[in-house]
């Protein structure tokens, strides 16, 4: 298994990023926060998944080792393969992904296209249980904090948006009240 490259960026395609390791260039379908590692970088080391197909050998590559790890839990369940677990790491912070399934939010995966309904429920559900133990679950979100990101969803702010404005909102708050004050500081 190839775990980690470390080399030189020699490229960006369709599919990913080039990673120039002793005159060797490897393809590697990379999360957004290592694409953004390798702009203007001289050198960039990549954490790798090396996923074996009868007809071909795809790496995957992530930022760290937290990103790496939700990716493999995520090839557990039942219907996912490797670029719908791309796609769901790449939409957010292994951190807001493991609070999203500690919440049971599917909605939050929802929002990631491509990502049905019962596939986001598949993912809480599979995954609840098995938190990966090297990401630490964000601090405890209540109940009253998925009302106030969904009243916010309801007014047209899309769920990152809204967890965006909500995240400089004091969070001892009641729902309404955080509402309020996010779309206070939005306008």
């Amino acid at each position: 298994m190839i775990s980690r490259l470390r080399g030189a960026p020699a490229g960006r395609t369709l599919d990913g990023l080039v990673v120039d390791v002793g005159g060797v260039g490897y393809l590697v379908n990379a999360t957004p926060s290592v694409l953004r590692r390798a702009d203007g970088a001289s050198e960039v080391t990549v954490e790798t998944y090396l996923h074996v197909r009868e007809d071909a050998l795809q790496l995957y590559g992530f930022a760290d080792a937290a990103e790496r790890a939700l990716f493999v839990q995520l090839l557990g369940v039942s219907g996912i393969g490797p670029k719908v677990a791309l796609a769901v790491v790449s939409s957010a912070s292994p951190e807001e992904l493991q609070r999203a399934i500690a919440l049971k939010d599917s909605a939050r995966f929802q929002a990631i296209p491509g990502i049905g309904k019962k596939t986001a429920e598949r993912i809480v559900l599979e995954l609840e249980g098995s938190l990966v133990e090297s990401v630490p679950v964000v601090g405890g979100a209540a109940p009253g904090e998925l009302v106030a990101r969904d009243a916010l969803v309801e007014l047209g702010y899309s769920i990152v948006e809204a967890e965006q404005a909500l995240a400089s909102v004091d969070p001892d708050l009641p729902a309404e009240e955080r509402v309020r004050e996010a779309l206070r500081s939005a306008a």
